[in-house]
């Protein structure tokens, strides 16, 4: 929503300090302009990347205008989900949640919190890493190695989308300039002719540069760097569950594990210490008593 309203800000702006100087705002329409810039901007990507970024930019695109998916309730959720996971680890061992994290679509305590089991990578992180210290033998610093590797990797991946939209922001003035070009070849082309067709040549000339600008510093780059955002949320999620993971790894009760965890949640979506202790024990004290 808000990358929608900054969009608007900016042609509003842009269009209406043009209209308030006396411009012919019809000049600004130039559909050629326009179709040179953004064809050959396209088309750079295509050149640029396979086919899997490519799919991945289109995917980013759509979530610049959906929003953060990690607010604080969904860290809340995260927080309540994994107390309970914890606990029934606590109470009846690592091999009570083999069939969980085998297959976690059919788990119960996973289908209670159905964003989480829909974020494949959240949830393969989990239960990989479970997996792992289900069949023993590896030591939590060995555990923590593998978990930061993961994420290295993962990060990795998400910002490959993200360069290939900086890199085509960037070109956007260059091809502008292409544009402009044009349209001077197409003006030294009409000299001779009446004086008003030579300026409008001239001007649509102009407003080739101009888009070529405002769609790199105005458009483009700005969605560019939300989805670096983004990207970065997701790998400061995963880092919560690598901190709660490895403190319940070395031995923390599942509170401590917990306040472990929401100590590592960013300051502006991190829920008190009273919030997370009354869900997530409301939470529990609800599913034993269901259970009973």
């Amino acid at each position: 929503m808000y990358a929608i309203i900054g969009i608007l800000v900016v042609f509003g702006a842009v269009v209406g300090g043009f209209l308030m100087e006396k411009g012919q705002i019809m000049v600004l329409v130039q559909p050629a302009e326009l179709l040179i810039i953004a064809g050959a901007a396209a088309g750079t990507v295509l050149v640029a990347n396979p086919l899997r970024v490519l799919k991945a930019i289109v995917g980013g695109l759509l979530g610049v205008f959906k929003g953060s998916r990690f607010t604080k309730k969904r860290y809340l959720d995260t927080l309540k989900m994994m107390y309970e996971f914890l606990n029934k680890v606590r109470k009846e061992g690592l091999l009570c949640v083999e069939m969980d994290v085998e297959k976690p679509a059919e788990s119960a305590l996973f289908k209670k919190y159905p964003e989480f089991l829909h974020d494949h990578h959240a949830l393969d992180f989990l239960c990989d890493t479970l997996r792992t210290a289900i069949t023993g033998g590896v030591e939590p610093f060995d555990m923590d190695q593998m978990m930061e590797l993961d994420m290295e990797v993962h990060h990795n991946n998400a910002v490959l989308p993200i360069d290939a939209l900086t890199t085509m922001a960037d070109s956007l003035p260059g091809l502008g300039i292409v544009a402009a070009v044009l349209g001077v070849v197409i003006t030294m082309g009409s000299l001779g002719g009446p004086p008003e067709e030579i300026g409008l040549h001239v001007a649509a000339a102009l407003v080739g540069t101009f888009l070529g600008i405002l769609l790199c510093y105005g458009v483009v780059g700005p969605m560019s760097a939300n989805m670096r955002k983004t990207a970065d949320e997701e790998n400061e999620y995963l880092h919560v569950l690598r901190v709660l993971l490895l403190s319940f790894l070395k031995g923390s009760a599942p509170m401590i594990a917990i306040e472990m965890a929401r100590r590592a949640i960013p300051g502006h979506v991190r829920p008190s210490f009273d919030e997370m202790e009354k869900n997530c024990k409301n939470r529990v004290e609800g599913a034993e008593a269901a259970a009973a």
